[in-house]
């Protein structure tokens, strides 16, 4: 046996607890704090009313000096005037449903921004995809019970993007061995038919054709368009005009009308249909600009608000050791470890949200190109934190400035020296990168080298390879991608 004298930290199941909610965005918080209000009788959402002086652990919905109202749910009641003098009968006939007597239409007595009002942008249509856009077409084309098998497993194949890449006879093996790879392309050709024009192309040659076959006839430069598709659209894709005007015996003018017709075609034609709902983004933190200072506060909407149930605390007795006042005090300390957690994290969000806007005052007054470099570190000397903490609040947490909505890691960038002494942000880079590409000579695109020449006039010190990484960052293509006819 022997004595051993040591330090251990141990992070209590408070601190466990309010370490996971800061990590959370704002939509796992609201399904964090349903479950708790579920699960723990001690808690309840706040009320208006509830809003007294009197009531505890409630955390506020902002911490700015500008108070922010959180809007109320309020069940409107319809007096017997609004719905045109009609009485509810007492009792309804046999076999009837409420239905059939009073329309449950929403009710529109609510005012404007009221919580009572009904949000139409809330109900979400059904949204159809590829597969139900194509089977209620094939419905309506007549065929035999053979060759709509066929078309089904065509449309079943048929990629995202609206490409067939399945062979023929691959297919018609599958289909069972009276089915002939020649049946598959006449069935085939009858899909490609089908909306949206190129549906069911096998390469992007055919889908273009496709495209281009259901034009007008009288389309200017349909011929010549089709010939570039058809026999040069290796060329075309390497953007080697001279050779194109050479083959096509064109001028540059006459080339360009011909190009312009195909790059107006659409090389992914069934995309929009595989689209995701769009999900809207709710900020966690708004910025504003007031009498020239710019402020920063808590969204309230994103703010849970919740108290301690009164009724169910009053019930603790001090000196009942039972089974049923032990769970009542475990629930009370769970609802005040929550309620304190909570308001930890908006305190701290908050925190770090107005360190980034001092910070980064530049980009809110004049753009993305007087962005400063900035990294964790320098939040948490600041403020004092650790960085695993900026970390977790940055994570998924959006921000509202009049320039957009932004995630707070989106303030976070590298840094390159310039000429004098300084240092410019990443950001900033690729924002000027790109308002270069975008002055840039159609016919005579800037390579990366050039890019990197004019930034050193600029005064930074980027390499060429540095360039071509910031310019993949954003999806530009290289200069021979770039470059157009003029």
């Amino acid at each position: 046996m022997q004595l051993r004298l040591g330090q251990q930290l141990t992070m209590t199941p408070q601190l466990q607890q309010a370490i996971r909610l800061l990590q959370l965005s704002s939509m796992e918080l609201t399904q964090e704090v349903q479950q708790a209000l579920e699960s723990n009788m001690m808690l309840e959402l706040a009320e208006d009313e509830a809003g007294a002086p009197g009531s505890e652990g409630e955390p506020r919905a902002e911490h700015t000096d500008t108070p922010a109202t959180q809007p109320t749910i309020s069940a409107p009641t319809e007096s017997a005037d609004a719905r045109g003098g009609e009485d509810i009968p007492e009792e309804l006939p046999v076999d009837t449903g409420w239905d059939d007597i009073y329309d449950n239409a929403p009710s529109m007595s609510a005012p404007s921004g009221e919580g009572g009002a009904f949000e139409y942008e809330n109900q979400r249509a059904p949204v159809e995809g590829l597969h139900e856009h194509l089977m209620w077409q094939l419905n309506l084309t007549q065929m035999s019970d053979n060759d709509r098998a066929i078309a089904v497993a065509i449309i079943d194949t048929i990629d995202g993007d609206g490409y067939f890449k399945v062979a023929s006879a691959e297919l018609a093996q599958t289909l069972g061995t009276e089915t002939e790879a020649d049946e598959v392309d006449a069935v085939l050709a009858i899909v490609q038919s089908f909306d949206p024009a190129g549906v069911g192309a096998r390469d992007l040659r055919e889908c273009l054709l496709l495209q281009l076959r259901q034009l007008d006839a009288e389309t200017p430069w349909l011929a010549h368009a089709r010939r570039i598709v058809d026999e040069y659209l290796d060329l075309l894709a390497a953007h080697d005009y001279n050779q194109l005007m050479r083959r096509m015996k064109l001028d540059k003018d006459d080339l360009s009308t011909a190009v312009r017709l195909i790059q107006s075609l659409n090389p992914r034609p069934c995309a929009y249909l595989e689209e995701d709902t769009t999900e809207y983004v709710v900020p966690d933190v708004y910025v504003r600009k007031n009498n020239g200072v710019w402020q920063v506060e808590i969204n309230p909407d994103v703010v849970p608000s919740l108290r301690v149930n009164q009724q169910y605390a009053s019930m603790i007795r001090r000196a009942d050791n039972s089974a049923d006042n032990n769970s009542l005090k475990a629930h009370l300390q769970e609802a005040r470890w929550l309620i304190k957690s909570l308001q930890s994290r908006s305190e701290t969000l908050l925190k770090v949200a107005t360190a980034i806007v001092e910070r980064q005052r530049g980009f809110f007054e004049y753009g993305a190109e007087a962005m400063k470099p900035l990294v964790l570190h320098d939040i948490a000397e600041t403020l004092g934190m650790h960085e695993s903490t900026i970390s977790r609040v940055t994570t998924r947490k959006y921000m509202h400035t009049p320039r957009g909505i932004f995630e707070l890691k989106y303030f976070f960038s590298s840094h390159v020296s310039t000429d004098l002494g300084g240092e410019a942000s990443s950001t900033a880079i690729r924002a000027v990168m790109k308002k270069l590409v975008a002055a840039e000579n159609p016919g005579k695109p800037l390579s990366d080298s050039q890019i990197a020449a004019l930034l050193k006039e600029q005064g930074i010190n980027v390499a060429r390879r540095t360039v071509a990484k910031y310019r993949e960052a954003m999806s530009i293509a290289p200069s021979n991608e770039r470059r157009r006819l003029t």
